[in-house]
């Protein structure tokens, strides 16, 4: 059994018999099912969805879905996840900041964040200029910029530590 949360809102258990998901312990009918594919066929008192895959994030086990192009954020628990959680051992806390690297050689053109800001996964943290384009360098994790030690309008080799995070 699986535990889902829909946009933060909603939260379900589901069972799988047979290749198809099922509401546990529900008076509401619903049978959803993995087409080959790739589209999620969903029944639910007597009323069929079809729901389009638009992101899977494995690390943060979230999928982006669009039923009727609405968008839904379903995260996902497993018995693991939930056995790992009661014991301390949640993967999502546990999770270490890597520092941001330059993934290749290049110009600082400008830096976008400064020590102690909070970035969001997914937030510019710098630009870096190579081959003759901008590339703009992102959090790939949530958290706290430690140190700065990239300057402006300088060269770095590929390798070179840009930013430090916690």
């Amino acid at each position: 059994m699986i535990h889902v949360q829909i946009n933060e809102d909603a939260t379900y258990d589901l069972t799988q018999t047979d290749g198809q998901w099922q509401l546990a312990s529900s008076e509401t009918a619903v049978s959803i099912e993995v087409l080959p594919n790739g589209v999620i066929s969903i029944l639910r008192d007597g009323k069929s969805y079809t729901a389009l895959v638009d992101t899977i994030d494995r690390d943060a086990k979230t999928v982006q879905l669009r039923i009727n192009n609405r968008p839904y954020t379903v995260a996902i628990e497993e018995p693991l996840d939930r056995l790992l959680k009661s014991m301390g051992l949640d993967t999502a806390a546990g999770a270490k900041v890597e520092p941001v690297k330059a993934p290749m050689p290049g110009m600082i053109l400008r830096i976008l964040v400064a020590p102690g800001q909070d970035v969001q996964k997914g937030d510019g943290l710098l630009v870096l200029e190579a081959m003759k384009m901008e590339n703009v360098l992102k959090a790939t994790t949530s958290g706290t910029v430690k140190a700065v030690l990239a300057v402006e309008k300088t060269a770095v080799e590929k390798g070179t530590v840009l930013i430090e995070m916690e």
